[in-house]
């Protein structure tokens, strides 16, 4: 079975998922990988992972990676949370969470729950 896990990051935060994904390269690429769009082009650029692209957040990705959560395809979320930002799509953002806590998805916010996360899917894979 792939795992599958979806990767966002808001933008004061895109940096540190593109370092994090760069850290962990070798065992995302065994792993079916869907990003938000503007996230999925800085994993692609800059840490050579094949991503599968949904719109931007804003624009419904987030709505996009809820859906794979509810009809069960996402096997964990990693979501880097900007704390210290105002989110105009802050209702999106609580709908993809509720989502993953509904169906009991793992989710990781910041680099230590992520790599966390990432290394328990690597062990199901396994």
């Amino acid at each position: 079975m792939t795992i599958s896990i979806a990767l966002v990051a808001h933008d004061a935060k895109k940096d540190d998922m593109v370092a994090w994904a760069t850290d962990n390269a070798a065992t995302l690429k065994s792993m079916t990988i869907f990003a938000t769009g503007t996230t999925g082009g800085r994993l692609i650029e800059g840490a050579g992972l094949d991503v599968t692209r949904l719109k931007s957040g804003p624009l419904g990705g987030d709505a996009q990676l809820g859906a794979l959560i509810a009809e069960g395809k996402l096997n964990g979320l990693v979501f880097f949370i900007d704390p210290l930002s105002a989110l105009p799509h802050d209702v999106d953002v609580k709908s993809l969470l509720r989502l993953a806590i509904l169906y009991d998805t793992p989710m990781a916010v910041n680099r230590a729950s992520a790599t966390a996360i990432l290394d328990m899917l690597a062990e199901r894979e396994a």
